[in-house]
């Protein structure tokens, strides 16, 4: 948010300024797009800023302009086909790549043919979460030497041109590419391998017209221009990127205005009756919209029809759970401000209002600020939507549906917050996301976190921890809240649709046969108005859970443990019929700072009193365990002796304080039975319960 010259007195504040700001030069002929022909751009001046202004009509948004004419998002897109090769499991079961089994789609000499596509087309996005060092291989045009041969694996690191970042990158598990690779008849892909696992690949097929040329590896100035704006663009997530969004030439303006916002009532953030777009949202502070409640509320109407967007306005911006969470370069939230930077066209009016259902009797300030071009609506553009949906419970049997649409548009992204209803357990994520357009299956996906381009939920330093690119990211995984989700937005990829799209994603490996919470926001172009009406405030707040587990012998966070002659070991044991896994503590004598013990790192929803309890296998070895907090006892020691293992059951150690977030639990072996054989501690989970 660009603080000085806000108006301080509420009152609306214009400042105008060039939207001509660092654009590429247009090549004449584009690697990675359609050839264009018939027409020269006229180059216009803003005070020393070069735009480029089409004189005549524009080429169809293809290939490379797909990543660098932000401002061309809302178009409706040319694509005949719209689809996807992927290792889903078409038995229906959970073999998503496990085995290899679905991860092909022929066997070629000593390969395998991973996608065989007709042209003219475009592959826009690769993803996978298990590349290898076999050579992949793309064949273009019924070519016998392949025009593209790199690793599978150096196909993401950034290290082999075109596949630069942030085209390409990885993290959270997963490996993904968005360089654009355009085939005028054919592309086929293989991997010069026995196996493969998980991939996915998203592309679009287009009709003659569209003059789509090959890809080679030597692209003209232009094309090399396009590629340097498109490392760029997606380099600035978090940033102001309304020099993208707003139609070259066009003077935009700047709307700043404080809004103050008391329960039951609303604000007015923009309203004009001229036509126009907007080309960026912004409030500040963050902060203030971060609300589990989520009683506030984004409407957004265009040309006098009903709302457009209808969405808790925190989740409209990428917040999780009531608190910041996406940085993407079209939507989320940054230290200063929270942003959406989706261009957002109109015939002749439109108004941005907030609206509140807080309880809290004080009045809610806000600075907003609001970029608008006065380029209206084209017609061949659709209008801006935010369709926010929940299912508190998810239906047993069915997916949760992101969207139902009908008429012409596409979708350009998603953001998904999923809560269980058991602590400790999101095996829900193994759902698989599927994308049904005009009736025709046209994406299959994989698995929930790949859908987000991620990989291997609940596995150390993958899908385990908030990471975010400029269009996937992980909104945070917290396996004792049984809690994670993720966004994405479609460039290139985008759904485009004719007559009707939906978009679900299932919420269990196979069956949906796991209840869940999901909540989750699709932003997408239409040519016609959609939103569905909210439910009360009370039913849109977000659900924690009462009761978490940490399963101690998986990755709880271990702060510290004593400076000598203390060993930790993750082991199984036999206990009947059942293999109890347990972290495994064995104690020393006190050193100079006190007895032995296990600090480790409980984080709990929200503040309050929490009861402390373990459950651990007692045993031979077992030692008498103490809750600390501030170095004071809350609780009486309690024996975990036994002559053969046996599982504890719920042992209560006592209650402690806590601000809420990450809680340090200290537990320590101050002594032990006469007849235990060592200072021992076998944990299996620690159960943290709020009291008050």
């Amino acid at each position: 948010m660009q603080q000085p010259g806000v108006d301080r007195d509420s009152v609306e504040s214009v400042g105008r300024f060039s939207a001509a700001c660092c654009r590429a030069v247009p090549p004449a002929f584009r690697w990675g797009g359609p050839r264009v022909t018939g027409f020269l751009p006229s180059l216009v001046v803003f005070a020393g800023v070069f735009s480029w202004v089409v004189s005549a009509g524009e080429a169809p948004l293809v290939g490379w302009e797909t990543l660098t004419r932000l401002d061309r998002l809302a178009e409706y897109r040319p694509a005949l086909e719209v689809g996807s090769v992927s290792s889903y499991d078409r038995s229906g079961g959970n073999d998503d790549g496990f085995s290899g089994r679905y991860s092909y789609v022929a066997k070629e000499g000593d390969g395998l043919v991973i996608a065989d596509l007709k042209g003219p087309g475009v592959i826009y996005r690769i993803w996978t979460p298990t590349p290898t060092d076999d050579w992949m291989e793309f064949f273009f045009d019924g070519e016998s030497q392949p025009r593209i041969r790199v690793r599978f694996r150096d196909l993401f690191l950034g290290r082999t041109e075109p596949f630069l970042k942030p085209l390409v990158g990885y993290g959270v598990g997963g490996f993904f590419s968005y360089v654009p690779l355009t085939y005028a008849k054919s592309c086929k892909v293989v991997l010069r391998a026995e196996r493969v696992q998980f991939y996915q690949i998203n592309y679009a097929r287009y009709g003659t017209d569209a003059g789509i040329e090959s890809y080679t590896a030597t692209p003209d100035a232009g094309t090399a221009a396009q590629m340097l704006e498109a490392r760029r663009i997606l380099s600035s997530n978090g940033q102001d990127i309304t020099g993208f969004t707003t139609p070259p030439g066009s003077d935009a303006e700047m709307i700043r205005r404080r809004l103050t916002l008391s329960p039951g009532g609303g604000a007015t953030l923009f309203e004009t009756n001229r036509g126009g777009r907007i080309v960026g949202v912004r409030l500040s502070p963050p902060s203030k919209l971060a609300r589990h409640a989520r009683d506030l509320t984004l409407r957004i109407s265009f040309d006098g029809a009903a709302p457009s967007v209808l969405c808790p306005v925190g989740d409209f911006f990428g917040y999780a759970w009531g608190e910041p969470a996406a940085r993407a370069l079209l939507a989320g939230a940054n230290d200063e401000v929270a942003y959406c930077y989706c261009p957002m066209p109109f015939d002749h009016s439109t108004r941005v209002e907030l609206l509140s259902e807080s309880s809290d009797a004080t009045p809610l300030t806000l600075e907003g600020e609001v970029v608008f071009a006065p380029v209206p609506r084209r017609s061949n553009e659709g209008r801006f939507g935010a369709l926010w949906r929940r299912e508190n419970p998810t239906t047993i049997g069915k997916p949760f549906t992101f969207a139902d649409l009908q008429g012409r548009g596409h979708l350009v992204g998603f953001v998904l917050q999923s809560q269980g209803f058991e602590s400790g357990r999101t095996l829900f994520f193994e759902g698989d996301d599927v994308t049904t357009l005009d009736g025709r299956l046209a994406v299959h996906g994989t698995g929930s976190e790949d859908f987000f381009n991620g990989g291997w939920y609940d596995v150390p330093d993958r899908w385990e921890k908030p990471l975010n690119f400029a269009l996937s990211g992980c909104l945070g995984y917290w396996k004792h809240l049984g809690r994670t989700g993720g966004y994405r937005f479609l460039l290139g990829d985008a759904y485009s649709f004719e007559q009707s799209v939906v978009q679900t994603i299932e919420h269990a490996g196979t069956g949906n046969e796991i209840p869940t919470d999901y909540a989750g926001v699709t932003y997408f172009y239409a040519d016609r108005p959609v939103a569905d009406p909210l439910p009360p405030a009370g039913k849109r707040a977000v659900v924690d859970l009462d009761e978490v587990a940490f399963p101690v012998w998986w990755e709880i966070p271990i702060r510290a443990f004593p400076f000598q002659d203390t060993v930790l070991t993750r082991k199984t044991t036999k206990v009947g019929n059942e293999d109890v896994r347990y972290l495994s503590v064995r104690g020393g004598p006190p050193d100079w700072v006190g007895p032995a013990y296990l600090y480790v790192t409980c984080h709990v929803p929200r503040p309050g009193r929490y009861a402390v309890a373990i459950e651990a296998l007692k045993g031979p070895e077992g030692g008498r365990v103490q809750l600390f907090q501030d170095e004071v006892p809350v609780g009486d020691p309690v024996d975990l002796f036994a002559e053969s293992p046996a599982k504890s059951g719920r042992l209560e150690l006592g209650v402690l304080d806590s601000d809420g977030g990450d809680t340090p639990v200290m537990l320590k072996l101050v002594g032990k039975n006469d007849q235990s054989k060592a200072l021992g501690l076998d944990v299996v989970q620690i159960i943290c319960r709020r009291v008050e």
